[in-house]
């Protein structure tokens, strides 16, 4: 099992697949149909011109089947490649530019940049050329270590969502809206700078103690080196490898080392404030230290950690078994589009982020697809809970800003969909394009029941891998419906190797394509 088929994390769909990968299967067909064609559908020519903008030829497919097994069509029989032209097709790459393009993302841009400003700020100030990092070191620590729980808080990024969307939706360019998509998408680049950044900005503040020891009482000292090793491990534990590979030791380590490292910061602050190096004395006087920097950015830092948390709940769950490669979990209350739920079993341990299915605000009901894979998910089909913990402040994920655009396309893969329906169920402007193995069986009636009564034909193409005899050629599809649809952007949600192939058929197509995240 390849590390970045890890389902447990927001928007990291798979891929449920029983059929080995070869060989390719390029079917004859140009339409955008549904799985359901009682027929093999014809090649149909997809016209690029727009004559008429206002309408744009939308893709059609028939109603849905019946449940009953004898009333299912046969499966059309697609063209298989010669083994000759398979390996050709393997063998074709992108570009490096193109793949340049994807890895040197936003989220990079912001990681170096804020990286690099820290660094030239470190530089001036070990070499005495910037005098203003010597005397508030502290403030340059915890100015960075607040600015990156800011950028991993709900709320505030609640905000950034409400604000990005209500102003700017449909009427600006569209060079602008994909830019406000990427910025809130990558907002975790500026998180990992600053994080790091921070760190490297306490080994100066620490490495100036040792320098001047004789000025600084050794519990100074002391609490600087465990600030340090505690900070330290808390960034190592957040490593995309670790993250992604082995996520509970991600999750234990990074959250009670933060924790812990926030607490160790406190002491290191007050201690650091109520010294007086020119006397050699304490002075813990609570007025001189509520004037210092380094005080308000560590009140900040505690204040945003601890809101998240205030709005834990332990909440009913439903449990549906319909296969055993998946659990849905339904909740009660209806939720907006493109939001994600960390679910837990306990209150503090081991949170897991899935996208939430929901028909609107005013629904009954939302849903979580789990996939069926780690310790947790096969727990949920072991011994299925009757409640689960959950943050009622839930986090925006990137579909969250698909008001932005007239009309978009949401393809997914397997679990993906947790991530993708809500946005189609909601808004009339979104094509699903969904790629599962024996979807109706593998998700239940209740996923399938919420597709055919929200989503017409005519704007909706379901790949089913076992009935139509392999995998579908993916960039086929998005081109097909992005043409016909009239779409502004594509949004994917795959497994890792899925995830590459359309980012970068769409890049080389010059369709704006927004992707799952696999370096944060």
């Amino acid at each position: 099992m390849s590390p970045f088929s890890s389902i447990d994390d927001a928007e990291k769909g798979i891929v449920v697949q029983e059929m080995p990968p070869l060989p390719i299967v390029l079917p004859s067909w140009t339409s955008t149909s549904s799985i359901d064609s009682p027929k093999t559908a014809s090649s149909v020519t997809v016209s690029t011109s727009h004559s008429d903008t206002k309408h744009p030829v939308t893709p059609t497919s028939p109603s849905p089947p019946s449940p009953s097994k004898e009333a299912l069509p046969p499966s059309p029989q697609p063209f298989v490649t010669p083994v000759r032209l398979q390996r050709k097709l393997l063998q074709r790459k992108p570009g490096r530019w193109i793949r340049f393009q994807l890895w040197f993302n936003t989220y990079r841009k912001f990681y170096m940049t804020v990286m690099l400003l820290n660094l030239i700020g470190i530089a001036f100030a070990i070499s005495g050329k910037w005098t203003y990092p010597r005397r508030y070191t502290g403030a340059f620590v915890l100015g960075n270590l607040l600015t990156a729980i800011l950028m991993r808080n709900e709320l505030f990024g609640r905000f950034l969502y409400l604000v990005i969307n209500t102003l700017f939706a449909k009427w600006t360019p569209l060079k602008f809206r994909l830019g406000c998509t990427s910025v809130l998408q990558h907002l975790g680049g500026i998180h990992s700078g600053c994080a790091v950044s921070g760190f490297l900005w306490l080994l100066f503040r620490v490495a100036s103690i040792f320098i001047d020891h004789k000025a600084n009482h050794d519990s100074v000292l002391v609490m600087g080196v465990i600030t340090n090793l505690i900070v330290g491990v808390s960034i190592i534990s957040a490593f995309p490898w670790v993250r992604n590979t082995h996520h509970n030791v991600f999750e234990r380590h990074h959250r009670f080392m933060g924790w812990l490292g926030l607490l160790s910061t406190w002491i290191f602050v007050v201690l650091g404030d109520s010294y007086n190096l020119d006397t050699h004395t304490w002075d813990p006087d609570g007025l001189r230290i509520l004037k210092q920097q380094d005080f308000w950015f560590a009140f900040g830092m505690t204040v945003f950690v601890l809101i998240p948390w205030f709005t834990i709940r332990e909440v009913k769950v439903d449990v549906e078994i319909p296969s055993p490669k998946v659990v849905i979990l339904r909740f009660e209350r209806g939720m907006q589009q493109g939001l994600l739920a960390r679910i837990s079993r306990s209150s503090i341990m081991e949170y897991h982020a899935f996208g939430i299915i929901s028909e609107g605000k005013h629904a009954k009901e939302h849903y979580l697809i789990c996939g069926v894979q780690g310790d947790f998910t096969r727990g949920l089909v072991e011994n299925p809970p009757t409640h689960v913990w959950t943050r009622q402040l839930k986090f925006a994920g990137v579909s969250n800003t698909s008001t932005l655009y007239k009309r978009g396309i949401r393809i997914c893969t397997g679990t993906g969909l947790g991530a993708a329906l809500s946005t189609c169920l909601q808004s009339p402007d979104w094509y699903l394009i969904w790629i599962g193995s024996d979807q109706e069986k593998t998700f239940g009636p209740t996923i399938s029941s919420l597709i055919h009564r929200h989503l017409g034909p005519e704007r909706v193409t379901l790949w089913d891998s076992r009935k139509r005899g392999g995998r579908p050629d993916t960039m086929k599809l998005i081109k097909e419906a992005y043409l016909s649809w009239g779409a502004e952007v594509v949004f994917i949600t795959s497994n890792f190797q899925g995830n590459k192939e359309m980012m970068e058929g769409c890049k080389a197509a010059g369709i704006p394509a927004f992707g799952t995240l696999w370096d944060f």
